[in-house]
């Protein structure tokens, strides 16, 4: 009996041994956590908490301090398309400016309103110089453009900023989202201008450029005239294609100007002469070389043994027209 207590005794040892090890938290674990809670807040400070709770009327912030950040809805943000559901998610982040130590319930107030109005156009000045893209939704159309919201600030794109082309009707852009650049930020004045346009003309230049180098030299195609310069005609190929063609490739005998001899919106042919830096050259001239190979390419010897009785039909069944 004494002999089984002893093993019960040896494998209590045993077990006690390989148990893993306590872990042992230490003060220094919770240090910034601790100095956080007693760091010193004031009315005006800029404040950055994890979103923890949203309601309807209200977002509530873990500030790592002893009380918590309440932004309610109407000091969230200037954007009347703002919504407190769809914008903000727990676990973002923001920043807010203490507007009340003590909302009378024990937590701090805060405005992000107020914190737009000193960190939102050192951002929209860094976008500007960084030309990156962002994509906004047009809140209202006025007079002589539209109006968009960027990090809370009112921002104003003018109609010639919109597209490539001019345009007519604003209304059809209300609510429409679109993707702009900064052009323009002046903080004293309270300014914000943005643009679409520039971001389009290098869309439509690098959509332009991989249909050039697609362009087959030698084709003949049609085209219409598109304007008249003294050095030549602009042709419009159609799926976003021009070329020029040179006064000299217009006909066989010499010109003074391209009108003598075309007008603008009058239909030609004419014939890929060659592709250059983006450019394409095209030549009317040309085509009589091509319709003179085609004539020759169509001539044909009756056959000796062909009997004069032929018929017509049998004569001309191998020519193609």
């Amino acid at each position: 009996m004494n002999e089984e207590i002893m093993k019960d005794e040896v494998q209590n040892e045993v077990t006690e041994e390989v148990k893993a090890p306590e872990v042992v938290e230490k003060m220094e674990d919770y240090a910034s956590e601790l100095e956080a809670s007693f760091q010193k807040i004031s009315e005006g400070d800029i404040l950055t908490g994890t979103v923890i709770g949203v309601s309807e009327t209200e977002v509530t912030l873990d500030l790592r301090y002893y009380a918590e950040g309440i932004i309610r809805a109407e000091d969230m943000s200037n954007d009347p398309a703002f919504s407190l559901k769809e914008d903000v998610h727990v676990g973002d982040e923001l920043s807010a400016t203490v507007i009340r130590r003590d909302d009378g319930h024990g937590n701090i107030l805060l405005s992000c309103k107020e914190a737009n109005d000193v960190l939102a156009w050192d951002k929209l000045k860094q976008m500007m110089e960084s030309k990156e893209i962002i994509t906004v939704k047009v809140a209202e159309v006025v007079k002589s453009g539209v109006v968009v919201y960027v990090e809370g600030i009112r921002g104003f794109i003018p109609a010639s900023k919109l597209a490539l082309e001019y345009v007519e009707n604003l209304d059809e852009w209300l609510h429409r989202e679109i993707q702009v650049q900064v052009i323009n930020v002046d903080e004293e004045d309270d300014k914000l201008v943005l643009s679409a346009k520039e971001l389009l003309r290098e869309q439509a230049l690098k959509e332009r450029a991989a249909k050039v180098s697609n362009v087959e030299v030698g084709l003949v195609t049609e085209g219409t005239v598109e304007s008249l310069q003294p050095y030549g005609a602009f042709v419009n190929l159609g799926g976003g294609l021009s070329g020029l063609v040179h006064i000299s490739q217009i006909c066989e005998k010499r010109i003074n100007h391209p009108g003598a001899v075309l007008k603008e919106g009058e239909k030609v042919k004419v014939k890929i002469i060659a592709v250059k830096d983006g450019k394409i050259s095209l030549s009317m001239k040309a085509l009589n070389d091509v319709a003179a190979v085609e004539v020759e390419e169509e001539r044909f010897e009756l056959p000796e043994t062909e009997e004069v009785t032929t018929s017509l039909g049998s004569l001309f069944k191998n020519i193609q027209l």
